[in-house]
């Protein structure tokens, strides 16, 4: 372990898969103590496994970020697990069905909007609350897009929630900056993830239309992501504040 993390308590919501799997895994590797938060139980469990079989230390919890009571309750089982909370990654995201803005239907909307958006200020608000409380700062990492940088093409749900995310980032970072709690976003490209491999089973076409956005003419890797976020939570990225920090493969640069 290189100990980027060392001594932290840290969550991460969406860890089952994908990114957040990743970014859960290379948060122990540096030493953190990690809460495992998703809506999968099995999925939860095997992450945690991955962790503790490379001699990490990691818990699981059932969460539904967009219940008020389970954001709660995330941060209250962190606290009860650990004694403290240090990181937060607030990664749980559902891309929902693609449709232009006239043919989306208002409960795809509500549906993205409540987990993509309201989930990341549910958890937030918590996250904060004991962090405050703890006294000694802390810092969150949460999950837009470079969807939330750019217009997304038939994606018109999922684009605004990247775009709030962005917003409830830098509105929190300005808000708590006194109280040492950094608040970051991290905008991916298009990643080899379930979701994305989800997306290309209902549209086969899709694919080649995705990595042709990237300049760098691949898919991201989901640790690729979790380098980034790792960097964001540690002491290493002190300075670092309301930023929404584009790790896309120069799709937002084009």
């Amino acid at each position: 372990m290189a100990g980027l993390l060392k001594g932290k308590v840290t969550l991460v919501t969406g860890a089952a898969s994908g990114i957040g799997r990743a970014a859960a895994i290379a948060f122990a590797r540096e030493g953190a103590k990690v809460l495992v938060a998703d809506m999968s139980d099995a999925a939860g469990h095997e992450t945690v496994k991955m962790i503790t079989d490379a001699g990490g230390e990691a818990a699981f919890t059932r969460c539904d970020v967009a219940q008020p009571a389970d954001a709660e309750a995330l941060v209250a089982s962190a606290v009860k697990a650990y004694g403290r909370l240090d990181g937060a990654y607030n990664n749980a995201g559902v891309a929902g069905k693609i449709a232009r803005t006239a043919d989306d239907t208002e409960e795809n909307f509500d549906h993205i909007m409540a987990v993509n958006l309201r989930g990341v200020w549910l958890c937030m608000k918590y996250e904060i609350i004991q962090m405050v409380k703890q006294g000694q700062g802390g810092a969150i990492v949460n999950t837009a897009s470079a969807a939330g940088l750019v217009g997304s093409h038939g994606m018109p749900a999922y684009t605004a929630s990247k775009h709030g995310v962005i917003g409830l980032t830098r509105t929190a970072a300005l808000e708590y900056a006194r109280a040492a709690i950094r608040v970051n976003a991290v905008c991916p490209g298009v990643i080899d993830t379930a979701m994305v491999a989800g997306m290309v089973a209902a549209h086969p076409r899709l694919k080649d239309a995705l990595v042709s956005v990237e300049p760098v003419a691949r898919m991201g890797k989901p640790s690729e992501i979790a380098e980034a976020v790792t960097w964001l939570l540690s002491d290493a990225a002190s300075f670092v504040t309301g930023a929404a920090l584009p790790v896309d493969g120069g799709m937002t640069a084009r």
